[in-house]
Formats: structure tokens, sequence, C-alpha cells
């Protein structure tokens, strides 16, 4: 019973689980090994878009370990580690059967299949980092700074379906505008955002008491991660400095306000 979350291995998966934890609803984790956190740079690039690879991940790093270090995850959950072969396949699917969860949440793995979702009855949610329909798919808390938008650096929580975070929307948060914040540190205020409200929403998940989920209206746009470049970080990086926040607040870009759904209170 309880609430089961099936998560990825890095620095923000971990606060989300900590989050999640906090409402003592938590019965089980699975996490996924997911990819190094800090790539190596693509070969062929010219040496500043190397250079400028280089210091976006070493600063997503640094920042994620600033926002969302700790030392471990919760205590006495129950907890299975897989790899990506494994999320659907026999192992992930005994511990399913074996729990029974209420909710199940997943943020930060890969697709999962009806194989896998049609063994929970309860609800079954997914976190996204971005604020659909406008922003699906991947890499979605860089294409609203990129788009001069950084307004719209946000989370979904969303029914999980087989359609890409396409699913009825049951609650939003958006990151906080705080001066001198570049890409990643907004992007992490939009997690921590969500984090916060996490024990709440989950809580009034499992016992009923949230809104009706919202159905998106819009297919908006599925952002594929082969669209993203190294070569879109002289935008971010040369052209604003990532200031791009500071650029919004002292209004040198259209404003466009969000709108997000929000689940709870009633």
């Amino acid at each position: 019973m309880g609430i089961v979350l099936m998560t990825g291995d890095h620095p923000r998966h971990g606060y989300i689980a900590r989050c999640i934890a906090r409402s003592n609803l938590l019965s089980g984790l699975i996490i996924e090994r997911r990819e190094a956190f800090v790539p190596q740079s693509p070969d062929g690039l010219n040496a500043r878009t190397k250079e400028l690879f280089v210091r976006h991940f070493a600063t997503r790093a640094s920042s994620e370990e600033r926002f969302f270090s700790s030392p471990e995850l919760p205590r006495g959950i129950e907890t299975l580690v897989v790899e990506q072969s494994e999320l659907n396949a026999a192992p992930v699917w005994k511990f399913l059967d074996r729990i029974r969860p209420e909710l199940l949440m997943s943020y930060g793995v890969h697709k999962l299949t009806e194989d896998t979702l049609g063994r929970v009855e309860g609800k079954r949610w997914n976190v996204h980092g971005g604020l659909s329909p406008w922003y699906r798919g991947a890499i979605t808390h860089f294409w609203p700074s990129y788009l001069l938008e950084p307004q719209m650096t946000g989370m979904t929580v969303h029914t999980l379906t087989q359609a890409i975070d396409g699913g009825e929307i049951v609650h939003q948060a958006v990151a906080d505008l705080v001066r001198g914040d570049g890409i990643h540190d907004l992007a992490c205020r939009a997690v921590l955002a969500l984090g916060e409200e996490l024990p709440e929403l989950v809580t009034a998940g499992v016992r009923g008491n949230l809104r009706p989920p919202l159905a998106q209206k819009t297919s908006g746009r599925i952002w594929r991660a082969a669209d993203w470049r190294p070569e879109h970080l002289h935008f971010i990086y040369d052209a604003y400095g990532d200031r791009i926040v500071d650029g919004y607040l002292d209004g040198a870009f259209l404003r466009r306000d969000p709108k997000p759904v929000r689940g709870y209170p009633l």
C-alpha cells in the first residue's frame, strides 16, 4: 500500500524522493541507474562550443549539489536498484505486486510499458520537468530560457499514460524568478517549488481530496532530445551571459504569465 516512486539517481531525483517521504506514505523506491551526470563532450565541436558544453554541465552539477545535496535517501524504505534494461521486467513487477501501491509515481526514468503500469490498480502519476502542454518531452527546463520566457520554467504532475507527458494534469508548480540566477539555478528552483508541495499533494491524492485532473486541450509541443545541440549554448552564454532571468525581470522580453494547474486546496 502507500506510494511507490520510480526515479533516477541524480541529485534532483533524491530530493523528490525525500519530499514524498515526508508524507509518511512512501512504501517503496525503484531507482534506475541513469547516464553520467556530467557527460563527455561530443567529438567535432569547435573550441568555444566545447568550452561551453563543459561549463554548462559542470554548472548543472554544481547547482544541483547546492540545492539538493543530502547524505542519503530516506531510511527504512524498501528499495530496488535497476538498470534501464530491467525497468520493465520481472524484478520490478514482483516489487510492485508485493507492495500493491495506492499511488505509483515516476520521475526521471525511461518509459514504462503497459506490462509494468498494469501491475498497479491504484493511481499512476508522472512528475515531468516542464510545464505541459507547452513544454513536453525532453530537456524542457532548457527551452523556456532559450525562447526568452524563463517564467515558463516549471513542473507538471500528470496521470501516467503511454502519451509522452500527455496525461491529465494533476498539479503544476513554477520556479521563482530570482535575480542573478542562471539557467540551472532556475531549473532547480522549479524542482524545489514542486518538492515543497509534494507532501500535501500526495497525501491529498491518496485520500481522494484533489480537484479532478485537467485534460490537456492542446497537443502543445513535444521536445525531442535530438532537438538540442551544443551550439544552442552560445545563445544562453555568449548572447545573454546566462542572465536571462535578469532580462525578464528587467522587462527586456515580452511577458507571458504562466497559468499553472493547481490540484489543491479544494
